[in-house]
């Protein structure tokens, strides 16, 4: 292994624009990190995989479930706005991201290598560690929520069964070669995006009538009970405490879902092609996905049905399920009780692979122990798949009542991780542009997005609104506790401590670095010999045909 080449502490990484390191930092990232002198993780996940992996891991419990409760929340209106306006702003960090991650998608990439290569060391630091803890703790998180789905069913087996059948599989897949992993959720995907068709079309046909009790639904509910709910008080002022809820709740079905493709470039083939294919059609999947899908919720069930609330598993509090029954379809329940357990299933599996390869890349960039570097011969970083394993357990406690109050309090420090991400990615785009614009490199992005810098901008407001706005409610008298408080909270402290911290230990580096000295060579040379060339369309009907799917 290739030694990290030493130097003055107060320097970040400095580069001459070869493929190789100036002797200047310390454990700064050397060419080990970028050249692959090392063993490291292969391109072994086609452009199909990456984009649907991107796609269906967003569709999971949050939007066939928990959707319902935001809509009891808010009413259809508030909930629609909501989507579409937090649609905007993944959008944003989207083309942000793949703007960067697409110049030099190195073995590794993540934002938080993306954060030390290009912000500072700490915020590189702190980034990957609120990652791996995030991300692992939501593995458990999942693998729960999988097992309350099977209990739907009435099943005899203990949970604690169902939850080691599922941690099994989803180890063993992150432990093969990933283009195993990448055939799985490309499959697990499709069966939600299927799930998801047939059930905006079910919800088009109620809409004009042709379910079995021939009622035209149209757009009765936003008439009565009403478009738009009051919270905690009346008229306006509890029409607008509503709003900002609902705003907060949206959030969850979108969270962790545009670091999922970026963390998936460092294995993805072509990625300084398929990337920016990724970010230029994701919009159109946010609209038909997302906003379409509460718009239908909000057409098909009233938001004062009492089931939205009921605090079913599974299915049973399902808005599409609910929706059905009141229009006389019968038998779908265990239909989308299926599909929701797929996407618990797959929702785990994808945030395993993401919280070890966070760990992968802190290893790289020196701020985790280097044997967390090392890789099989097809490229699995096999000790972080086993520290993240160690995460699974925690699902164990939800086997018992009193263990399970631990539990929730280690999901609650993920409650505002994914604020904290994107407002960071805001932070890593911008030093990135500036970097290039001083080095005269932006002829060379293989991606330009139309509405960056600005949509940087918007993102670190919206999402730092988010991040202050997210246990509002605690704040009033009758809702004031401690523990709520810091549910909705911890996470900030945490991470405030981690990166200040690191701040402390490496207090002679700059907050962020000079853009004169960013390192935007070095891996390039590895990057460009293992493009491979665009595959031949045979007419513009097949570019049409798999805008929704390559």
């Amino acid at each position: 292994m290739a030694s990290i080449e030493k130097a003055s502490s107060n320097d970040p990484p400095s580069y001459d624009g070869s493929s190789r390191v100036k002797p200047l930092g310390t454990d700064v990232l050397a060419g080990e990190v970028f050249e692959g002198e090392t063993q490291s993780t292969q391109r072994g996940l086609k452009s199909r995989h990456a984009q649907m992996i991107a796609l269906g891991g967003t569709i999971g419990t949050g939007l066939f479930v928990g959707s319902g409760q935001t809509l009891a929340r808010g009413g259809p209106a508030f909930l629609l706005g909501s989507y579409i306006v937090l649609s905007f702003f993944i959008f944003c960090v989207v083309t942000a991201i793949v703007e960067v991650a697409a110049y030099l998608p190195t073995p590794g990439s993540s934002m938080n290598l993306f954060a030390y290569r290009y912000v500072s060391k700490s915020l590189g630091f702190a980034l990957g560690y609120l990652y791996f803890y995030s991300l692992g703790i939501l593995v458990p998180y999942e693998l729960t929520a999988a097992g309350l789905v099977i209990d739907y069913w009435n099943s005899p087996v203990n949970i604690g069964v169902w939850i080691t059948i599922m941690m099994v599989v989803v180890i063993g897949l992150n432990a093969l070669p990933v283009r195993f992993y990448g055939e799985t959720e490309f499959w697990f995907a499709a069966t939600k995006v299927i799930m998801m068709l047939g059930l905006l079309m079910v919800s088009i046909i109620l809409f004009f009538g042709g379910g079995p009790s021939k009622d035209r639904l149209g757009f009765r509910y936003w008439k009565e009970p009403g478009a738009a709910n009051t919270y905690m008080a009346g008229g306006d002022t509890g029409r607008f405490i509503a709003l900002l809820s609902t705003f907060v709740m949206s959030s969850f079905p979108f969270a962790f879902a545009p670091e999922m493709l970026i963390t998936t470039g460092g294995e993805m083939e072509s990625p300084r092609r398929n990337l920016p294919i990724a970010a230029r059609r994701y919009i159109y999947r946010l609209i038909f996905f997302y906003v379409g899908c509460v718009l239908a919720i909000g057409i098909i069930v009233p938001s004062n049905d009492p089931a939205l609330t009921a605090g079913g598993e599974g299915a049973g509090s399902s808005p599409f399920v609910i929706g059905m029954k009141r229009n006389g379809i019968k038998a779908l329940d265990s239909v989308v009780n299926g599909g929701i357990l797929i996407s618990a299933w797959s929702s785990a599996n994808g945030f395993f692979y993401l919280s070890s390869r966070s760990l992968y890349a802190l290893s790289l960039q020196g701020s985790a122990p280097k044997i967390f570097s090392r890789c099989t011969k097809s490229g699995i970083p096999y000790m972080c798949v086993a520290a993240t394993s160690v995460f699974c357990l925690l699902a164990y406690l939800n086997v018992g009542n009193s263990a399970s109050v631990v539990f929730n309090w280690f999901v609650n420090i993920t409650n505002t991780s994914s604020y904290i991400s994107w407002i960071a990615c805001g932070i890593i785009y911008l030093r990135f542009r500036r970097a290039c614009i001083t080095q005269n490199v932006t002829g060379e992005l293989p991606y330009r997005s139309p509405i960056q810098p600005y949509g940087s901008y918007i993102i670190m407001v919206g999402y730092a609104f988010l991040l202050l706005i997210n246990g509002f409610t605690v704040f009033w008298p009758e809702n004031w506790s401690a523990s709520s408080f810091l549910t909705s909270y911890i996470g900030i402290p945490i991470f405030a401590a981690i990166y200040f911290g690191h701040r402390i230990y490496a207090r002679n580096d700059k907050w962020a670095y000079d853009p004169h000295e960013v390192d935007l060579h070095t891996g390039m040379e590895r990057v460009l010999a293992e493009e491979k060339p665009p595959p031949v369309r045979n007419s513009k009907w097949t570019k049409v045909l798999t805008c929704l799917w390559e």
